[in-house]
């Protein structure tokens, strides 16, 4: 009886211990252990959460994201080439380079987003700019066209042992990821656990893994990246989408990323609703000229958005149509617009479309022509 009893006890602490294992040790986002991190919508770029989201800090190979947009904006993705040999030369992650290796950029991509290879960066700088100090003048340069003020960067990798120039923010992370995420293939890429490549001297199939814990583990994960130096410590870019509804998370300096992603979609998510965007599913009368009819019915399909509550209750809708519309106008052509803003931010538009046709006027002859013709008609009865 009394080994029944320990048994009995040995099962529900085990019980007990797997439930456990199955919260977020970050039960709250106020919890959140990184120096930086942000939460926004990636639609609006609306800040769901904050903690010290501009403070400069070190992002390490998170860095890789914006050298991987430039590699694919570079074009040519699939051309094969000889890696510089001194390029990949280089310490840390690595995407398994060797010198006389032939690879393609795509290729490069993917050895930067998921083993983020320290060489495959080098390898892309060299390829697209000719040496990585020029690379980083386009990285600095594209940062500065995203308004990334608190952003710079010293090298395509990430490491930053020799620099403390190397830096960036959690906000401004956050809102490289959401231009990257709209680069499709980088968020083909971003968001593959494993994914096969052909590289080598000859080339030969490979297969790179993830860096990222949160594919797979976390409901609706999508990418993006995972970074770490000894001055940076654990710095992690995530994006997750659930109920129509795409976030940014971004933790910099956090020994317990993983669990702070967690809790803070499990947080922010909850900030997020559905909403019907005014003005949109309705009829409008729209003028005409030139037309059999005076004027026409047109119509905005109806368009539901998952916004942050403090921007879905708070947008306008600007109804672009002009005085008149020439005719002549076919059913289901646009006759005009609809526009949804957040303040002066542009969040979405739709098109409002005819919903009947208007045949233009037949012509008609001017009185001088009119009347010409009476007087040939009479001239010509008197003859």
């Amino acid at each position: 009886m009394k080994r029944n009893s320990h048994v009995i006890i040995f099962a529900a602490l085990c019980m007990l211990l797997i439930a456990m294992m199955a919260l977020p040790l970050t039960a709250h986002a106020e919890d959140c252990s990184a120096k930086g991190a942000v939460v926004i919508d990636a639609g609006t770029g609306t800040v769901l959460y904050e903690k010290n989201p501009r403070k400069k800090l070190p992002m390490a190979s998170t860095t890789k994201i914006m050298s991987a947009l430039l590699a694919l904006e570079s074009g040519d993705l699939d051309t094969e080439f000889t890696v510089d040999s001194e390029a990949i030369k280089v310490e840390g992650s690595s995407m398994g380079l060797q010198e006389g290796d032939t690879v393609t950029m795509r290729a490069l991509v993917c050895g930067m987003l998921l083993p983020s290879g320290n060489d495959a960066a080098n390898a892309a700088a060299v390829r697209v700019a000719g040496s990585t100090e020029d690379f980083v003048r386009m990285m600095n340069e594209r940062a500065e066209q995203l308004g990334l003020s608190d952003t710079h960067f010293v090298t395509p990798s990430g490491l930053d042992d020799n620099t403390d120039e190397h830096y960036s923010t959690a906000l401004d992370m956050a809102r490289l990821a959401a231009e990257c995420l709209k680069n499709e293939d980088f968020a083909a890429v971003c968001s593959q656990k494993k994914i096969k490549v052909r590289f080598g001297s000859p080339p030969y199939d490979r297969t790179l893994t993830n860096t990222n814990k949160l594919l797979g583990s976390l409901d609706g994960a999508i990418g993006v990246k995972t970074g770490f130096t000894d001055k940076a410590g654990r710095c992690l870019i995530s994006a997750c989408e659930r109920n129509g509804a795409r976030l940014i998370c971004v933790t910099l300096g956090d020994p317990d990323d993983w669990r702070d992603h967690a809790a803070l979609y499990e947080s922010c998510f909850a900030k997020m609703h559905s909403y019907r965007l005014p003005g949109s599913g309705k009829e409008y009368s729209v003028r005409t000229a030139g037309g059999m009819k005076a004027g026409i019915t047109a119509v905005a399909a109806p368009l539901d958005m998952v916004l942050p509550e403090s921007i879905g209750e708070a947008l306008t809708a600007k109804v672009c149509i002009g005085r008149f519309v020439p005719a002549p106008i076919e059913s289901g052509e646009k006759v005009g617009e609809i526009r949804w803003y957040s303040g002066e931010e542009l969040i979405a538009s739709r098109s409002i479309i005819a919903a009947e046709s208007n045949e233009p006027q037949k012509p008609v002859k001017n009185e001088l022509q009119k009347m010409l013709r009476r007087i040939n008609e009479d001239i010509g009865s008197s003859g």
